[in-house]
């Protein structure tokens, strides 16, 4: 099955400072991909570079005429401006020229209420507010979507709901999933290729074949074990 990412040989340097070296891998459509790592390894300067967003050397070759929808790591609203979400997906979606039952369609896929959509953004629980940065992702009908820590304010609650979503709209959309993540139980159970970053690539492959002691610490420097809460909380329910 051919690519519909292949990145070869990149590097990525800022002020001088090598970040990334020498960095391979390549994901198949419909596949999902964690890219894991210590804080100040790379990961979201590799988002960027993947992005066009950072200049960089080496291959970065998506499939042809691929449409991309991004979710940042953070977006700081301001409590004060009056604009909500059903503003910024009507806005998005005029941009695009998209006719508004589009709008109305991602906001239900989505999980949306009337509340939320006309809630001014900077009074959104983050939850909220994450669900409408991935509703504004998915606009366009894009093939690939890449998220960059998108729980990483939220509790532990919020966040099973928001991995939860992501896994769903996968399946029923057959895309394409890069995402940044601490969670290595998500990891472990929901997605289909990790990569294992810190300068470079220390390890790619199957989850439950990276995901090992051995690796882990290679990567985060410290001997570390996942706290498995998607095992513990299927196995409470039987």
């Amino acid at each position: 099955m051919p690519s519909v990412l292949s990145v070869k040989n990149l590097n990525v340097s800022l002020e001088n400072n090598l970040v990334l070296e020498k960095i391979n891998f390549a994901i198949a459509p419909g596949e999902s991909l964690a890219i894991i790592g210590p804080n100040g390894s790379g990961k979201t300067v590799l988002i960027k570079a993947l992005l066009g967003l950072l200049p960089h050397t080496g291959e970065v070759k998506w499939a042809k005429d691929v449409k991309i929808g991004y979710v940042p790591q953070k977006i700081d609203a301001d409590r004060h401006l009056p604009i909500t979400l059903a503003d910024l997906l009507m806005a998005k979606a005029r941009t695009l020229g998209l006719e508004n039952k589009k709008y109305d369609h991602v906001s239900k896929v989505i999980g949306l209420t009337k509340k939320s959509l006309e809630t001014p953004v900077g009074h959104l629980s983050g939850g909220q507010f994450q669900k409408g940065l991935i509703a504004l992702a998915l606009l366009g009908d894009p093939h690939i979507i890449i998220l960059d820590e998108p729980t990483a304010s939220l509790d532990q609650s919020s966040e099973e709901h928001i991995y939860e979503l992501i896994h769903r709209l996968q399946e029923d959309y057959k895309l394409t999933v890069i995402i940044v993540s601490h969670d290595l139980s998500m990891v472990y159970h929901k997605i289909h290729k990790v990569l294992c970053l810190n300068k470079q690539v220390l390890a790619f492959g199957d989850p439950q074949e990276i995901l090992n002691p051995k690796n882990l610490k290679q990567v985060f420097g410290v001997s570390i074990e996942f706290y498995d809460h998607i095992h513990k909380k299927n196995a409470s329910k039987r």
